[in-house]
């Protein structure tokens, strides 16, 4: 199973070199982001190893819009009537998920960075190429603590989207950094922290200077998109981040 527990209440589901989160509340379940559609059944055992059902989840609330990150969203709206928190800067992705600027051309990039091409494949087989947008939306705050459960604060983040947030669980102390921050770039295949190639950022440099409001948590462990966790917290990621630069 690709489950981890990560924190106390907290749950990682990886698979395709894509994370997602489930965040236990009093209140039930929220989804931090939705990996790819092959990965319903992931999920569902996922939250059923927690003691809980699909039925349980309360919300699903995405750092970003990108297709690796909207995959199981038009599904578990329809489905299961899950309202999907977006913040507004990224409503236009999460309905024409194929539809978002990036700095470089896509194609051209991964020929050039063939590390990065197991990633994509993986994520192709998972789905990739067949995610639905979403018109059902919640527009999320730019900054306060969400209604929903595990109550995470917004930390807008823009750079790799317009809409990008990373989420603060102050009670916990961990950040959902989406891919503002990453530990697994999928288009080079280099790990560390690190933002994620133009290919898929609208701007870098903006996304650099960004990293300073996740910085602001002081969270010590961090939760990327892509990658393992981060322990060393987020002060020196995003050092480390800054010192890697854009690919």
């Amino acid at each position: 199973m690709a489950l981890t527990t990560v924190a106390a209440g907290v749950h990682r589901i990886s698979e395709a070199f894509v994370n997602f989160y489930v965040v236990e509340g009093e209140d039930g379940l929220t989804v931090v982001d939705s990996g790819l559609p092959a990965m319903w059944d992931t999920l569902r055992s996922s939250v059923q190893a927690t003691g809980h059902g699909l039925g349980d989840i309360r919300a699903l609330v995405l750092t970003h819009a990108h297709f690796d990150h909207l995959g199981l969203a038009s599904r578990l709206n329809a489905e299961c009537q899950v309202p999907v928190w977006v913040h507004t800067g990224d409503s236009y992705i999460a309905r024409h998920p194929y539809r978002y600027r990036h700095e470089k051309s896509r194609f051209i990039f991964s020929l050039t960075h063939p590390a990065g091409l197991p990633v994509l494949f993986s994520m192709v087989k998972a789905g990739a190429l067949r995610v639905h947008g979403v018109s059902n939306l919640t527009p999320m705050p730019v900054t306060g603590a969400l209604p929903v459960p595990g109550a995470p604060e917004v930390v807008f983040s823009p750079g790799h989207t317009s809409g990008h947030c990373g989420l603060f669980l102050r009670d916990r102390n961990l950040l959902f950094s989406g891919d503002a921050l990453v530990t697994l770039d999928p288009y080079t295949g280099r790990k560390g922290p690190r933002i994620v190639a133009g290919a898929a950022t609208a701007n870098s440099a903006q996304n650099l200077e960004t990293l300073s409001q996740l910085a602001q948590t002081g969270a010590s462990l961090v939760l990327p998109g892509h990658g393992e966790p981060w322990a060393g917290g987020i002060e020196e990621a995003v050092a480390i981040a800054r010192s890697n630069g854009p690919a």
